[in-house]
């Protein structure tokens, strides 16, 4: 039972994920370039873009069987945890003029949530090498 419900969890998770990005996108596409220059815009679209990468990766990743529970849930918390840095934090960034907060402040976030998206990439490759 603990499967199932941890599988639920990531495929809503991966819907939610990618349901935001295309909300966000279109923001992006067609509101944001009124209050921020080209290469905001730009820096918005790559933090939309992995987010619906991973979006889509943790919706397979639900669904797969190679996997056990334990690597799906780290594989998860990872996933999450780096978009919510990477993505967010590049969002942040790219609006930055819009805030008295200077988001630069946390641009260290972005790498680390990078890191934290590949280590979720060599730990789904680690259960698939490692599973028999």
């Amino acid at each position: 039972m603990p499967f199932l419900v941890m599988n639920k969890t990531i495929l809503v998770t991966g819907i939610l994920m990618a349901l935001l990005s295309v909300l966000l996108g279109a923001f992006g596409a067609h509101s944001l370039k009124e209050w921020v220059d080209a290469e905001g815009v730009k820096s918005f679209e790559t933090g939309v873009r992995y987010q619906m990468y991973h979006g889509l990766f943790l919706m397979i990743l639900g669904q797969l069987p190679i996997a056990s529970i334990k690597f799906k849930k780290a594989i998860y918390v990872l996933t999450l945890c780096g978009v919510l840095l990477f993505s967010f934090s590049i969002y942040f960034l790219a609006t930055n003029g819009l805030t008295s907060f200077d988001f630069k402040n946390i641009a260290f976030l972005t790498p680390l949530g990078g890191s934290l998206l590949i280590s979720a990439w060599v730990l789904l490759l680690y259960a698939v090498l490692t599973k028999k």
